[in-house]
């Protein structure tokens, strides 16, 4: 049996010779970052976050492990704003890197709950009343479509809104409008009155000669039925332009 001393000896060597022990590895940094945001969000509220940090915490719905900050910025850039991030089909959201069709159907979610919290706020309310909410509304649905889409807003007697359909869509420059499927609508259920809305993609709410030949033809065919055309809304990045405030009306 090897005395105190051998046992000793033995050991020393053993250090002697023994590999080096690993550095220790350095600590992500994005440890512990998702608890830090969600604290900083409930003890400073959602104003405190920037706009790509509040979809950072979105995302983490979408993806349960991992740093999505490189993602949101990502979103963000690629789109330009939040609401254009929101706002952008789900082919789109797909071409970002590391964004699937089931992150892109949760994004575009967002955008569908905004839009019907829109809607909630014009629903039996007269419409000619709470029109900061229906620019707010039309700038929603529309600003970041990248092909022009013509909808009608049909009212009825009180002129509250009975339904928003989308009538046509088109390319980048053009919608399609029949002046009699509008009215033709119209009768359907039973409005009293018509909102017209289209965008531009190119972000210029300005109207075009066209789109003031085109709400002629539209007023003219409603005139014969007695339905009231109140507005037709241009809407572009740039803002909502108003035919009846232009004076081309």
């Amino acid at each position: 049996m090897a005395d105190s001393g051998e046992v000793r000896e033995a050991w020393s060597g053993a250090q002697l010779f023994a590999p080096p022990a690993a550095p220790a590895q350095p600590r992500p940094h994005h440890l512990g970052h998702r608890e830090r945001l969600r604290e900083r969000a409930l003890n400073a509220g959602f104003a405190a976050l920037a706009d790509y940090e509040a979809l950072e915490l979105y995302l983490f719905r979408s993806f349960p492990r991992g740093d999505v900050k490189p993602l949101a910025k990502a979103l963000i850039t690629r789109f330009g704003t939040l609401q254009g991030v929101l706002s952008a089909s789900v082919e789109d959201l797909c071409t970002v890197r590391g964004i699937g069709p089931q992150a892109a159907l949760d994004l575009k979610l967002v955008h569908e709950l905004a839009q019907r919290m829109g809607l909630d706020c014009m629903q039996k309310r007269t419409v000619i009343g709470s029109w900061s909410a229906l620019l707010a509304y039309v700038k929603l649905a529309l600003a970041h479509e990248p092909r022009e889409q013509f909808r009608v807003l049909f009212l009825d007697k009180k002129n509250q809104l009975i339904a928003d359909e989308v009538m046509n869509q088109g390319t980048v420059d053009h919608a399609p409008v029949y002046p009699r499927e509008v009215a033709r609508r119209a009768l359907e259920l039973a409005a009293s009155a018509v909102i017209l809305v289209h965008n531009h993609p190119s972000g210029d709410p300005s109207p075009s000669q066209a789109d003031v030949d085109m709400t002629r033809q539209v007023i003219s065919a409603c005139r014969t039925l007695n339905l009231s055309v109140h507005d037709h809304l241009v809407v572009g990045l740039q803002g909502v332009a108003s035919f009846r405030a232009l004076g081309l009306i």
